[in-house]
């Protein structure tokens, strides 16, 4: 059965061009999920919270569970290649009568997921651009008005570039699926080969551990110092939302899923340990001037002028992964407001008709995006709340229909990829894996805590559960019936003209 008509099948006609190959939807979900982004966002604090031997071994832990997740999540995808993706794949694993319900709050949970992920790459994006200005300029300090602006010339470049038709993402996604493999391993290389940092030793890197967050139990803190990992390791779900533009998609999609995780976690432990080898004094570092520890670090190793080379590498990283997120939410947006989930959703599954994209659903994305980067002017730890919010969002969507496979009594009928009698077994570690993370990443991360330090993803992710369930009992149960085709509206629509005619 072709690409088409297995979308069909699953009750979707073909809207979207199919340009993406094996090739090009790994590149695209690698560079989503992006450790290089990832690991510099949180470098700072991942030193505060555990120090060395909790971002090494954390990073270890977390893969080895993560890809659990991941494991779980291809095999449904293979069985449910679509845009849609996660709540999709809900709906379709539970009885009829459980149908809107569980795709409601999938595809809610996971919409908020994309949104934050959007802000947070291009927010951290934006302080690194305003450390590599200081770097630059010399003396001058980025204010927070300054980051927000930059955070929007981000969003609107992403916008721009994700409307300029497929051929153009496609050239694109080729030139970041290369950079997002080769700008960690030059920057590492170049630090444990040429540089300066004092701490080249084994028992500095995979032993010391540094507790600056005021809470007096290691244990606590160890937990939660491994949102760094989470958040890095996070984002391969993009293969899924990609699969309706990618040929063979339910062997690509979860091929993309699972080598695109594999391959972060490797490249990621060794970029992690080159950027730990070459811290050369731990308190400046974490408190840099620059604003960004990793930017301290590469100053202090390499002087100016190779510090700004080396930086340049990673912006042009950091603004790859951000373009292609903004592009895996877009299609996410798509496929939710295909199936009426969405306020206004006959604007957003709109696909336009030369540049073959969801065009309002792009510029919807970077909106958002660029919103909950908003708070940022009147609390400066806001940036650490959307980390988690995002990866609580995401795992909580992730988890859903893996519980709904585990949980239901219907049949699991599998694609291609399939995990043979290892499935279960995977799907419950993956399950409560991702009970442990969306606990531990409410917890407040420094003590005493205060208003200014509050882990607010908290009360962010009680009000997207609040309100989604508001909203569902007072008012989209009547009208939302979870995933509905639209083949057999068009015959139907046939079916009249003839019948007129």
């Amino acid at each position: 059965m072709d690409d088409a008509n297995r979308l069909e099948s699953l009750g979707y006609k073909q809207e979207l061009t199919r340009s993406l190959s094996r090739l090009t939807n790994y590149g695209m979900t690698l560079s989503v999920v992006s450790i290089t982004s990832g690991i510099t966002s949180l470098f700072a604090y991942g030193l505060n919270t555990g120090g060395p031997v909790v971002m090494v071994w954390g990073w270890i832990v977390v893969a080895l569970f993560t890809i659990c997740v991941g494991l779980s999540m291809a095999e449904i995808c293979s069985a449910y290649p679509t845009a849609g993706g996660l709540y999709f794949w809900a709906a379709h694993l539970v009885p009829t009568q459980y149908k809107p319900l569980v795709s409601w709050f999938t595809g809610w949970f996971n919409l908020m997921g994309q949104f934050t992920a959007v802000a947070s790459v291009d927010f951290g994006l934006a302080m690194l651009v305003g450390s590599v200005i200081s770097v630059g300029v010399g003396n001058w300090s980025p204010q927070p008005w300054h980051i927000v602006l930059i955070h929007l010339g981000l969003i609107i470049s992403h916008g721009i570039c994700n409307s300029l038709g497929p051929r153009v993402l496609l050239w694109i996604t080729y030139v970041s699926t290369w950079w997002q493999l080769f700008a960690p391993v030059i920057i590492a290389i170049a630090l444990l080969a040429v540089g300066k940092g004092e701490h080249h030793t084994g028992g500095f890197v995979f032993t010391t551990f540094v507790n600056r967050t005021g809470w007096t139990s290691s244990i606590y803190v160890v937990l939660i110092g491994l949102l760094q990992a989470q958040y890095c390791l996070a984002g391969y779900d993009s293969a899924a939302y990609m699969c309706e533009e990618t040929k063979r998609a339910d062997i690509a999609g979860p091929w993309g899923m699972i080598s695109a995780l594999v391959g972060s976690v490797f490249l990621g432990w060794f970029f992690l340990i080159s950027l730990i080898t070459g811290v050369r004094n731990y308190e400046s570092t974490v408190k840099s001037e620059t604003g960004f520890a990793v930017t301290q670090i590469l100053l202090d190793n390499f002087g100016r002028s190779w510090t700004l080379v080396l930086m340049c590498i990673l912006l042009i990283t950091c603004w790859l992964c951000g373009l292609l997120t903004v592009t895996a939410t877009s299609r996410m947006i798509y496929g939710f407001s295909r199936d009426n989930a969405l306020p206004w959703s006959h604007v957003w599954q709109k696909i336009h008709p030369r540049l073959a994209c969801p065009l309002n659903g792009v510029w919807l994305a970077c909106l958002i995006g660029f919103l909950f980067g908003l708070p940022y002017l009147v609390n400066s730890t806001a940036y650490t709340a959307i980390t988690s919010f995002c990866t609580i969002c995401i795992y909580v969507a992730y988890g859903l229909p893996i519980l709904c496979k585990i949980l239901s009594p219907i049949a699991f009928s599998h694609g291609p990829f399939h995990l043979g009698r290892c499935s279960s077994y995977l799907n419950v570690i993956a399950l409560l894996w991702i009970c442990l993370i969306v606990v531990l990443f409410v917890l407040p991360p420094e003590h005493p805590v205060t208003a200014t330090n509050m882990n607010y993803s908290s009360v962010g992710f009680g009000t997207i559960l609040l309100v989604s369930s508001f909203v569902y009992i007072f008012s989209a149960r009547h009208w939302f019936k979870g995933p509905r085709t639209n083949v057999t509206t068009d015959n139907e629509l046939k079916s009249s003209t003839n019948s007129e005619t």
